[in-house]
């Protein structure tokens, strides 16, 4: 084929002979990629008389954007909020191995921890583009520890704070830095929350609510303050009751402003969220429905004891289990709270289809278009438009991981 060397100095990238997920359909067109990005064909054959450098064939699968997790809490050994010496390389770990599920950008999230924590672990942990090295970091999503004692779930209560100063300074002491921050979890009914939903939402950081006992009046209060999201929808939170039905009311709430789209995470690994709870929240709101794995540490590795921040993690089967508190000297005492999964991507992508019926579209956008609109960064990443940047999954039928790449380069492919 002519040479593109007159039309630019990157070559242009064809992939032939797929079906590509443009405008909420499958379509049977081949995706053209030039310096990272998306390219719009028309423009390229006509106003630069170009040509492609380099065909891909996708054998007839679907190609789709690359998926997004904003809330994974480690996997393969490694715990995000452990304090470590190199907390970078455990993130670096991490975004190598999720690859292989089709994730090309994540939130690194770590659990209710103390201060000394956040102060090591944060500011070795960078927003950085993915590559060949791993998948590309958004920003920290920090779950905790300003939530509720009652819906703590797998967090320790020791380490539960509240906002005693009234705001900014609270998150300060705590956290020691705001930067690279891209998701806080709080639970919107502790004293002068809303104030805090605001001041985050005006640094651009994503407000999402959870681990509350708050009624849905409060929510909306939330949401109104700036408040976007829901983390793990029906878990931590108070049951769906009739007459306040809660934070799970925001789905079909009349009291979000105009304009504004309510998310919420679902764990879609079969073990937190009852097939028809899944059911009734996609058939509710299915615009707003994120894909998240909420991963552990043990994501990847055998049945055991594993850590969750401060605690001991029992895996039993596909279920993860709090064991105790990691104190010295102390053997686990065993719980039957869940917490985090040990799903990956692409295994919640396949069973939230399976369970809710919805089309493969649906499915993958769950786990690529709906978070990068949470987090505001649909007009580059979650789609296939022209000029977005090219993360990519290659999937079969079956919506089993094939290949995947990032600014349209390979970074990795299976085996068989």
């Amino acid at each position: 084929m002519p040479s593109n060397k007159s039309v630019s100095d990157s070559p242009i990238i064809q992939f032939i002979n797929c079906r590509i997920l443009r405008e909420h359909t499958l379509q049977r067109e081949d995706l053209w990629i030039r310096d990272g990005k998306i390219l719009d064909p028309e423009k390229l054959f006509f106003d630069e008389q170009g040509y492609a450098d380099q065909q891909l064939d996708c054998g007839g699968g679907v190609l789709a954007p690359g998926f997004i997790d904003v809330q994974i809490n480690g996997g393969y050994g490694v715990d995000f909020s452990q304090p470590s010496e190199d907390a970078s390389a455990g993130v670096g770990v991490v975004a190598r191995k999720i690859l292989e599920h089709g994730v090309t950008s994540f939130c690194p999230t770590l659990v209710t921890s103390p201060p000394a924590v956040y102060h090591k672990v944060l500011p070795q942990v960078k927003v950085h583009k993915g590559g060949r090295h791993g998948a590309g970091v958004l920003g920290l999503h920090l779950e905790g520890p300003f939530i509720s004692a009652e819906k703590k779930g797998a967090h320790p209560e020791q380490f539960l704070r509240t906002f005693r100063s009234g705001g900014m300074e609270d998150l300060m002491e705590t956290y020691g830095s705001l930067e690279d921050v891209a998701i806080v979890t709080l639970a919107p009914e502790l004293p002068h929350s809303q104030s805090v939903v605001r001041m985050l939402c005006q640094k651009g950081i994503t407000v999402s609510l959870g681990h509350s006992v708050a009624d849905l009046s409060q929510a909306e209060d939330a949401v109104r303050h700036g408040a976007s999201f829901i983390t793990h929808l029906f878990n931590a939170m108070l049951p769906f009751h009739h007459r306040d039905p809660g934070i799970v009311g925001l789905l079909t709430s009349d009291q979000i402003p105009a304009g504004r789209t309510v998310f919420y995470g679902m764990i879609a690994d079969g073990i937190h969220t009852n097939p028809a709870a899944l059911r009734i929240a996609h058939r509710a709101h299915p615009s707003g429905l994120v894909l998240v794995t909420d991963a552990i540490t043990a994501m990847g590795l055998p049945p055991g004891h594993h850590t969750l921040g401060q605690q001991v993690i029992e895996i039993q089967g596909l279920h993860a289990y709090v064991a105790g508190l990691r104190l010295p000297h102390s053997g686990p005492a065993g719980t039957k709270t869940l917490s985090g999964s040990i799903a990956t991507m692409d295994m919640c992508v396949r069973h939230f289809k399976q369970a809710t019926g919805c089309s493969v579209e649906e499915a993958l956008e769950a786990a690529s278009l709906h978070p990068a609109q949470l987090l505001g960064i649909s007009h580059r990443k979650g789609n296939l438009d022209y000029g977005a940047d090219a993360d990519l999954v290659l999937l079969d039928d079956g919506l089993r991981v094939r290949a995947t790449y990032i600014s349209g380069e390979e970074v990795w492919r299976t085996e068989a």
